[in-house]
């Protein structure tokens, strides 16, 4: 239920709805108010003009209002098509989640839902039955006024948020908080329970799709009332063709298919719920595409590779825990895979170094990063980091201190 209120709010729309019904309500509520109050209020903030000028006045915020959204969401498609074509296709969830721009897209919705409603409560002429709910139409001009600081803060916040580094930085961030969510720095070395023996069958995919996350707990509940042990063969941000094995349930118990598919949420794309390796893989398609003939921007590559070093960093630093859940009585309930940090390696760095080979600054910049993951990582992690220094033909036994200030990027090479 958590999980799926969360995947709504994320859409674009959610939040302008929601503001759109909320200004609906305090319109109602305003306009209902003012009925029942004294429609000749003097109070020197209120709006004192007639019915025509209540009907003018909310007619241009109508007007406007809608102007407003409307540019609001072309300036919107400008971006992600820039970011599309310039950055990673896969950074445009990011922006379409971005509460700032739902924010502000609300702001404008809800100022012209709350003028639309607020109108039709202006009754009769100056002569002839007049009322005007004062209240609710000076709400409406306070309304225009937030939405037009909300306009400015949202031009600083667009322009500001298509900046190279900002991206890679926002990216970056919010890796780093799943992480710490999922692999936290305080993790202790844990074994890594075999599963049973005995009979065993397999659940397929019910439709293709990438696996956005594992609700492993409700797994496990499952597994314990039904004794049985689940295994995953799947991993998050993996892509899963419809039929396949999805599920090795061991056990002799009895286990409902739809259990397994209303925990593992199979969607279209990857996203940042659950997954460490989504986060590298932006980062990673950022500096390729910075390294790509036609854009020839190695400045961005280093800075990708900058934040990846920060990443995998702590990575390498951290114990890796199974994905494992067990019953009360320590039987293993739910397994599911997860790469390692060879893997999280692999998928940092390898495809920058190939598509960079021709970068002397690059080169330099991932030497500096490898050497410095072999002296931080711990004695499980450091293999795989020896082995991408020989994969990349860095000598082993150079040391951080033996590089010069232009390798570490201390200061600019010639």
């Amino acid at each position: 239920m958590k999980a799926a209120f969360r995947s709504l709010m994320e859409r674009f729309w959610a939040r302008p709805l929601l503001f759109a019904v909320g200004a609906t309500g305090l319109a109602l509520a305003l306009t209902t108010l003012d009925e029942s109050l004294d429609t000749s209020l003097n109070a020197p903030f209120l709006f004192a003009g007639g019915p025509e000028g209540a009907r003018s006045l909310l007619s241009a915020i109508i007007t406007s209002m809608i102007s407003f959204t409307g540019l609001v969401f072309s300036i919107t498609i400008v971006v992600l098509q820039l970011t599309s074509s310039q950055f990673s296709p896969r950074i445009l969830s990011s922006f379409l989640k971005d509460r700032f721009n739902q924010v502000a897209l609300g702001v404008f919705v809800a100022t012209f839902v709350y003028a639309l409603v607020v109108i039709r409560g202006v009754r009769g002429t100056a002569q002839v039955d007049p009322f005007v709910p004062q209240i609710s139409v000076t709400v409406a001009f306070f309304l225009v006024l937030v939405s037009v600081l909300v306009f400015l803060a949202y031009i600083h916040h667009i322009a500001q948020s298509i900046r190279a580094a900002a991206i890679m930085a926002a990216i970056a961030a919010d890796t780093r908080g799943l992480m710490e969510k999922r692999l936290p720095a305080d993790a202790t070395p844990e074994p890594t329970l075999t599963l049973p023996a005995g009979p065993s069958r397999t659940i397929a995919t019910n439709r293709p799709g990438v696996v956005k996350w594992i609700d492993d707990a409700a797994l496990a509940r499952v597994a314990e009332r039904e004794d049985v042990t689940v295994e995953l063969l799947r991993s998050v941000g993996e892509f899963v063709p419809a039929g396949v094995p999805l599920a090795r349930i061991h056990g002799a118990g009895t286990f409902d298919d739809d259990k397994l598919h209303s925990a593992v949420h199979v969607g279209r794309e990857r996203s940042l719920d659950q997954d460490v390796g989504f986060g590298l893989r932006q980062l990673v398609d950022i500096a390729e595409r910075a390294l790509s003939p036609g854009t020839n921007d190695p400045t961005t590559a280093v800075q990708a590779v900058d934040q990846l070093h920060d990443l995998l960093r702590r990575l390498a630093t951290r114990v890796l825990v199974p994905r494992q859940r067990t019953t009360k009585d320590g039987r293993l309930a739910v397994s599911v895979p997860q790469p390692s940090f060879a893997d999280y390696l692999a998928l940092a760095l390898d495809e920058i170094a190939h598509w960079g080979k021709d970068s002397p600054r690059l080169q330099r910049r991932l030497h500096v990063v490898l050497l410095d993951l072999e002296t931080a990582a711990r004695p499980e992690h450091r293999p795989a980091v020896q082995a991408a220094i020989a994969r990349y033909g860095l000598t082993p036994s150079l040391g951080l201190d033996a590089l010069s200030p232009t390798d570490v990027g201390l200061r600019p090479a010639d």
